[in-house]
């Protein structure tokens, strides 16, 4: 199937590639700057002069599902838009924990967005669940780089295969809604590059995007449109991007700065405005034209990547993409808890025994299925899970709403709650779908609150009361508190905003169709006091300072030892994994320094099943805080019952690293490893401790380091102590251990500035020169 599609500005090429260079040398300033900037909404311009024909193509919004508008053109998801089907979105994608999944998900977007004649899909979004507050975390994968970066990697691929490119988003540090315009991420260079970086440079060096997005933040007071470190030194110059940086819509507040610091396309258009800015800046010497040029360049061959596949759009299976939203949606939702009643979990329920069973709350008949804003896709169908539950029992389950989801119907609150709870009281089982409103969660807001809606939890409360077997099913885009009420039920399965398909897919695992495999990929705290950005979230006065540093989510609550309601990586199953013969064996040192780690895991329950078996990394000796453990990689493997395999896991050195904040790279600290295996990182199944030999990282000695760090020093140390051997014994400032009390924190240079101690400071420029030489 393909879909009507809106007229476009030009008509595609379908003869050979454009002449990146001739164009280049041939068409005028005007129709460079031209190509910088978009024409409209959602095209790219083109040139339409004889000899220097550039064809417009136009790129949309995804990430989960392609949302090509057909009517009036705007960026925050009112306008109608042409159907397509509306996989899980990335909460739930990420909840999978499967590369091969989401690259065949990604294929499928790719086919609706060529089809479609579109030749980027605007996603995926990789940012950090910094706070379970955003408003916009149902579109980003994890708390955890590792997760994001290897999950996105693999959407883009399958994106990609088909012809079509993808823009990885927002970049960077965009983890709130509040003031997203314009706040600044004040964040330390080490915590940038560990959390916030560390995804989108797994997911550019391992699936080229053929664009990437800046976000519309600035990062320590640089918008991050024309951060010229952001955006060429350390994505270019540092991992190697070659595709074109395209701005998030209305990200750029200085176009000639955007793109002097490496921001190629500017969205939307501007009339031309920022267009003349450009030619003016070039004319008057204020901006190189090789800049330019190289926008340019980057912009024609996005045009001849995306050419053939805009010759030959070809067509979808409508039917198929639906079967496998169906299943992305099974595999992402996640069962939180399962509790044994007269000595057997609750779930699977029996579809034999529908007849003591009952239906509450308004979600099962009108689902919440994907977030708000410019993500918003039109379905090419919608599956309740009312509806399926009945199609899979064979028989007319019983239904109450018990609450209601708008102004209007929440009104009558009161009496939804009788009739459910009249309902219940007859039902041996009670499945109850809670979750959270659109208007709670969506792009442009963050959320006041972790908590649902008070008339959800009034009748939940009000059926346990009258029923001993409640099974919830959640729908949320991000993380709500569960610890107050989880107490009531019998079973809790965080469905997430499964997409066009998830009512069925909600069916299949309530019914044992399909065995839950989901991981959650956030904490879910006790509260949301205890998110380590609590008192830093959202800032104010246009800033927000990241003072948690890397102790983000799971990082934070493991060092602390915090009781959380469910661990990042926690999720049931209904059979069992046995975890064996863990190894891990060291090769290299320093910067060549890897790992291998093996470990053999066996389904020991009674039904086949998948489990996510992730690997982590703690460094107990370093010489600066780090989390107590880190995700380095994870897999997921299905196994019939009995079923045994071995894992292998290759781990490099950057799996080992650290940002020096002194050095300014990524540094092998050596000593002492402690590599985990496990289901969560709570529920660690083995445990081995490694030495590795680490790399030199003494910091360079300067006037400002203290004595202390020059004592430490290989040659420094060396020279302090034998001139101190050899004095007379009237030194001010002798080497015993309640000097180094007093004065270890000093800097040499006020050492030096003081007379009769230690050295002067004509002593103090030889003993620098000669540590320099270690």
């Amino acid at each position: 199937m393909s879909n009507e599609n809106t007229a476009t500005p030009t008509t595609a090429r379908t003869a050979g590639p454009l002449d990146v260079e001739r164009l280049v040398q041939e068409l005028t300033l005007e129709e460079k700057a031209s190509l910088t900037s978009g024409l409209d909404f959602w095209h790219t311009q083109p040139v339409e002069r004889a000899g220097a024909e550039v064809p417009a193509v136009m790129v949309t919004d995804g990430p989960h599902g392609l949302r090509k508008q057909s009517g009036a053109s705007d960026h925050l998801g009112l306008a109608n838009s042409v159907p397509a089907t509306c996989f899980p979105t990335a909460a739930a994608l990420g909840s999978t924990w499967n590369v091969d999944l989401l690259d065949r998900v990604g294929k499928a977007l790719g086919r609706e967005t060529r089809a479609n004649d579109v030749a980027v899909l605007l996603g995926p979004g990789i940012n950090i669940k910094r706070s379970p507050l955003c408003g916009r975390n149902f579109e980003y994968f994890s708390e955890d780089p590792v997760v994001s970066g290897d999950l996105g990697a693999a959407l883009i691929r399958g994106i990609q295969s088909q012809g079509v490119g993808t823009s990885l988003k927002h970049f960077a540090a965009n983890n709130q809604e509040t003031d997203r315009m314009r706040v600044s991420a004040d964040v330390d260079e080490r915590t940038l590059r560990e959390i916030y970086l560390t995804g989108f440079e797994r997911a550019v060096k391992k699936a080229s995007p053929w664009t990437v997005m800046c976000s519309y933040n600035k990062i320590n007071g640089t918008y991050a449109s024309q951060d010229h470190w952001l955006l060429t030194e350390v994505l270019r110059d540092e991992w190697g991007y070659d595709g074109v940086v395209v701005s998030d819509w209305g990200a750029v507040s200085d176009r000639v700065a955007a793109l002097a610091a490496g921001l190629d396309l500017e969205m939307p258009a501007t009339g031309g405005r920022t267009d003349a800015q450009v030619v003016a800046a070039v004319r008057a010497g204020e901006l190189d034209e090789a800049i330019l040029d190289q926008a340019v360049r980057r912009h024609l061959t996005l045009l001849n990547r995306a050419l053939p596949a805009l010759a030959e759009p070809g067509a979808f299976d409508v039917a198929e993409h639906h079967a496998l939203a169906r299943e992305a949606a099974a595999e992402g939702a996640v069962l939180l808890r399962n509790e044994p009643v007269d000595g057997t979990p609750v779930l699977p329920l029996d579809p034999a025994a529908a007849a003591s069973l009952a239906v509450v709350g308004e979600f099962a008949r009108s689902p919440r299925y994907q977030g708000a804003g410019s993500s918003q896709v039109q379905p090419t169908r919608l599956d309740d899970a009312l509806t399926e539950i009945r199609a899979i029992t064979g028989t007319e389950v019983p239904f109450a709403a018990g609450f209601g989801i708008t102004a209007e119907t929440s009104a009558a609150d009161d009496a939804l709650r009788a009739e459910a709870v009249e309902l219940a009281r007859g039902a041996e089982t009670v499945v109850l779908f809670l979750g959270l409103p659109a208007s709670h969660e969506s792009e442009g807001f963050d959320r006041d609150d972790m908590d649902l809606p008070a008339n959800q939890v009034a009748l939940l409360e009000a059926v346990a009361a009258v029923c001993s077997r409640v099974v919830v099913v959640l729908a949320n885009g991000s993380a709500v508190t569960i610890a107050p009420w989880q107490h009531h039920t019998a079973a809790i399965l965080e469905g997430w905003l499964g997409g066009q398909a998830g009512g069925g897919a909600v069916a299949d695992l309530l019914f044992g169709v399909r065995n839950p495999s989901g991981k959650l990929t956030e904490t879910v705290p006790l509260r949301l006091e205890d998110n380590a950005s609590y008192g830093n979230f959202p800032g104010e006065f246009g800033h927000v300072r990241y003072g948690e540093g890397v102790l983000v989510g799971y990082r934070y609550y493991d060092a602390k030892r915090m009781d959380v309601a469910f661990p990042f990586g926690h999720g049931l199953s209904y059979t069992t994994f046995a975890y064996e013969d863990l190894s891990v064996t060291v090769s290299g040192e320093g910067p060549t320094a890897s790992l291998t780690v093996d470990v053999t895991v066996t389904n020991t329950g009674a039904v086949a099943g998948a489990e996510v078996v992730q690997v982590y990394v703690g460094d107990p000796q370093a010489a600066v805080e780090r989390p107590e453990r880190e995700l380095k990689a994870f897999g997921k493997v299905e196994l019939a019952p009995g079923g045994t395999r071995t894992l292998s896991f290759e781990l490099d050195a950057r799996d080992l690293s650290y940002w020096h904040p002194v050095l300014r790279r990524w540094v092998v600290e050596g000593g002492e490893f402690v590599v985990s295996v496990g289901a969560s990182s709570r529920d660690l199944r083995g445990s081995a401790a490694v030495t590795v030999v680490g790399e030199d990282i003494t910091p360079p000695l300067t006037p400002s380091s203290t004595l202390s760090e020059a004592l430490a020093h290989p040659v420094a140390g060396e020279i302090i102590r034998t001139a101190m051997a050899q004095t007379d014994g009237t030194s001010a400032m002798p080497l015993d251990e309640g000097m180094l009390a007093l004065a270890g924190d000093m800097p040499l240079r006020v050492i030096a500035a003081f007379d009769g101690m230690l050295f002067d400071e004509a002593q103090l420029d030889r003993l620098l020169a000669a540590s320099g030489a270690a």
